[in-house]
């Protein structure tokens, strides 16, 4: 298909069930669940929730995760002309509570382990839990509402690293166009089943994973949460052919004892990498290994995912990129939004059917957002090479000013990574009265390495110089870590702090 979708995710619904067969299959032992299984639970949904009065596009939250009724809610909401907004159930409870009264929705699906997080973040003076479906409820009588693409059909909230998360809202048309750009780039058919290990209340996990899905007609195998002892076993009984995942999940891949089987090995045509940047010698590793080749990948909320994928082989995949444009447009700006000449650093910007049309009630921050000629500013600062594939250097937001001197955090990341004890990595930065800004990280190593802090400061210092290099590195359990598994580099500091304050005697 080398055009967006048309219409809406009733239509293609409707078209899937009408097709038949099976659309997800589930692991962890619920039971298949059909086209038409899925179409006609929607249907009950969307029926149930309009005799409730709620308006077209109105905000319903799903409180859920990865599970079959997860699916017959969404897909309900999405059906009915809702606007299904998915509560990030790992983001805090102050995160939920903005959410849940700033998309101003007064009714909310949510599961029964998430009902103590519901009752400590809803005003049920203003919003009401909803039954769960009855999975054999027959759909409803009462006519939906009338449904176009341009209709609203997600809520997402961005993470809010800085400051008050954002509410993206995403139309039937943005909505479907990522799951087509997902579907162009990775050569998706009806023969495919996914492997879909990330939550879908994330934009990876419900794009990539589901939206694809729904798009390319072909199924999908859908695990509650990652798990590294369980992955290989459940990709091979479950006959995936591809699966998504994040850095942080490739590397815990690469540090188990586990693998992969022959058949599963020839059968998986690609893993797929996103969220946030692939260390190269991690990719290497993983390739080397287990013989499967990973596709480094870049996509955004406000993009509904990807924008950006390596060609699978025997395409070029060109490593430490997450490669060229699918389905979309991308270019480099500079400071006045006007392009810059290959191979310049500059900021990543996008233009396509797959991006947001606003953020719900914050005008300032769309306006913001889109240039005048409707590229939308990405915060990413990039390259692009003669061929088109793009080399992500940093974040805006997130460059370390050290002197005067911008430091990419990624440059360190990757030097960390380069030893193969390393699981996580993240540098980051610590205000400095000398400098501004200094260079720290953090890391999280293989249990029973030898490896130690100075170790991994010597690696930096012989790979990148003393300035760039972390004045400390920090060893830690865990990172912290989103719903998708990226590592959230704005929070390393205070728990770093923390840990500092605890190691300290008392007076």
């Amino acid at each position: 298909m080398m055009t967006p979708p048309e219409g809406t995710v009733r239509d293609w619904l409707d078209q899937r069930a009408a097709q038949g067969g099976t659309g997800f299959v589930f692991p962890d032992g619920q039971p298949d669940l059909g086209w038409d299984q899925l179409r006609q639970g929607a249907g009950a949904v969307a029926a149930r929730l309009t005799d409730l009065g709620i308006a077209k596009g109105e905000s319903v939250a799903i409180l859920y995760p990865n599970c079959r009724e997860a699916l017959l809610v969404l897909f309900g909401v999405l059906y009915g002309g809702f606007r299904a907004t998915m509560i990030n159930l790992v983001a805090g409870d102050s995160a939920v509570a903005y959410a849940l009264d700033h998309s101003d929705a007064r009714f909310a699906f949510v599961h029964d382990s998430q009902l103590d997080l519901f009752a400590r973040t809803a005003d049920r003076d203003r919003i009401a839990r909803v039954p769960a479906p009855d999975q054999n409820e027959p759909q409803g009588q009462g006519d939906l509402h009338d449904l176009s693409p341009g209709d609203d059909a997600l809520l997402m909230y961005t993470s809010g690293t800085t400051g008050r998360p954002k509410g993206v809202v995403h139309t039937h048309a943005s909505l479907l166009a990522g799951g087509w750009t997902t579907a162009v780039a990775h050569d998706l058919t009806d023969a495919d089943r996914g492997f879909c290990v990330l939550p879908i209340y994330h934009i990876n996990g419900l794009c990539v994973t589901v939206m694809g899905t729904l798009v390319s007609g072909g199924s999908l195998a859908m695990c509650e949460k990652f798990s590294a002892s369980r992955f290989w076993d459940n990709l091979g009984k479950t006959g995936a052919t591809w699966f998504s995942v994040v850095p942080t999940i490739i590397s815990h891949l690469l540090h188990s004892d586990l693998a992969p089987d022959a058949d599963t090995r020839q059968r998986v045509r690609f893993g797929r990498s996103a969220s946030s940047p692939l260390a190269p010698d991690v990719q290497r590793a993983f390739e080397d290994r287990f013989g499967i080749p990973i596709v480094e990948t870049m996509g955004l909320t406000e993009t509904a995912a990807q924008i950006l994928s390596n060609p699978l082989p025997p395409g070029v995949r060109k490593i430490g990129s997450p490669g060229i444009a699918f389905g979309n447009e991308v270019a480099i700006f500079d400071t006045r939004m006007q392009p810059v000449p290959p191979g310049t650093e500059g900021e990543l910007v996008i233009r396509g059917p797959n991006v947001m049309s606003e953020y719900l009630k914050n005008p300032e921050a769309t306006e913001g957002t889109f240039t005048s000629d409707g590229w939308l500013r990405t915060g990413d600062l990039a390259r692009m090479d003669a061929d088109g594939y793009v080399f992500v250097t940093g974040r805006l937001k997130e460059l370390i000013i050290k002197g005067g001197e911008n430091i990419a955090p990624r440059e360190i990341d990757e030097a960390l990574y380069s030893h193969p004890d390393v699981i996580e990595a993240a540098a980051f930065a610590r205000p400095c009265a000398s400098y501004g800004e200094t260079v720290e990280a953090a890391v999280k190593i293989r249990e029973g390495s030898s490896l130690t802090a100075l170790d991994l400061s010597q690696i930096c210092h012989d790979k990148l110089g003393r300035f760039k290099s972390p004045d400390m590195v920090h060893v830690l359990l865990e990172l912290p870590k989103g719903p998708s598994g990226k590592i959230q580099r704005n929070r390393i500091l205070e728990i770093v702090g923390e840990k500092t304050l605890a190691a300290q005697p008392e007076p």
